[in-house]
């Protein structure tokens, strides 16, 4: 199935903690249905200290379930992704503006 949200959209979150904040998606599990975004869902982790790394209780963003991500249009709210054949490609679209999200 075609991924309705990818690495680098711009996202608001619709439920849990965080809800109504926006971020970018830094990366997609597809498998598991979840996302880590930049700033959203964050957790403190106790890491120890390494040659590379100074150790201590570092702040992390952890997954959040994709079920709970909406995509942001242009006017800023959280809209459904759509699917179109534009020429030869398939390409997204905002359900609430009709815009091409990915060009």
């Amino acid at each position: 199935m075609a991924a309705k949200l990818r690495k680098g959209d711009k996202v608001i979150v619709l439920a849990g903690k965080d809800k109504g904040k926006t971020g970018t998606i830094s990366s997609v599990d597809p498998k598991s249905g979840k996302a880590v975004v930049e700033g959203i869902n964050i957790s403190i982790r106790a890491t120890r200290q390494s040659q590379e790394s100074q150790g201590g209780r570092i702040p992390k963003a952890m997954p959040i379930d994709l079920s709970n991500l909406a995509i942001v249009d242009a006017n800023g709210k959280a809209t459904r992704v759509g699917f179109k054949i534009e020429g030869d490609k398939k390409v997204r679209f905002a359900k609430t503006t009709g815009d091409v999200i990915d060009a």
